[in-house]
């Protein structure tokens, strides 16, 4: 994805999800060329902010315990992306529109985009920005759901649109939570690990 695009998901939202859907990328350009590069961005943070020992609790693991925590979640992210996509296809049932997996996995992938860019945040030791950032971040990642419906699965009516939007934010919600989970549960099972 251009920064041109990117920019406009963030300030023209209609533009930049028009954009993307002219691209026509398929699902394994969009994988390989977008979810695979932006997921790497929290690891990678959390393994810096962690090294730096800098963050609440990331000094609580020596560092080659943490890169085991950070390589889990890339793949747990790498999983939840098509898993989401799979949910949104089912979920479209809801409003009798029927998006084709390229189009259910094209929203699952350009949506969590802020999120997987809020991490660089985590370099900076302040709790209160990262929390500002996140919360920013949230809000931008349910923008890019509410308008990647009408032109990523051709939703357009304005009922249907939020009553899908409601459906698939929800499962996106309940997925970040399950994936957090996973990630606390791998590190608290990494502090109890000896690894030589």
């Amino acid at each position: 994805m251009s920064i041109l695009t990117l920019f406009q998901l963030f300030f023209a939202p209609p533009k930049g999800w028009q954009a993307v859907v002219r691209r026509n990328l398929s699902v394994h350009g969009l994988f390989l060329l977008h979810v695979i590069p932006f997921s790497l961005i929290p690891p990678i943070m959390l393994y810096l902010a962690g090294s730096k020992g800098e963050l609440l609790f990331l000094d609580l693991l020596p560092q080659n315990k943490l890169l085991i925590v950070c390589v889990a979640f890339f793949i747990v992210q790498l999983i939840a992306v098509p898993a989401m996509a799979i949910m949104i296809k089912q979920l479209a049932d809801i409003v009798e529109a029927k998006p084709t997996f390229a189009q259910a996995f094209t929203l699952a992938a350009i949506s969590p985009t802020p999120l997987w860019l809020m991490p660089v945040f985590l370099l900076f030791p302040d709790m209160a920005m990262i929390l500002i950032v996140l919360s920013l971040a949230m809000m931008a990642a349910a923008g890019f759901i509410f308008y990647g419906i009408p032109e990523a699965l051709n939703v357009r009516d304005d009922g249907k649109r939020i009553l899908l939007f409601g459906a698939v934010l929800t499962a996106g919600v309940v997925a970040a939570a399950f994936l957090m989970i996973i990630t606390f549960v791998m590190w608290g099972s990494m502090q109890s690990l000896h690894l030589a």
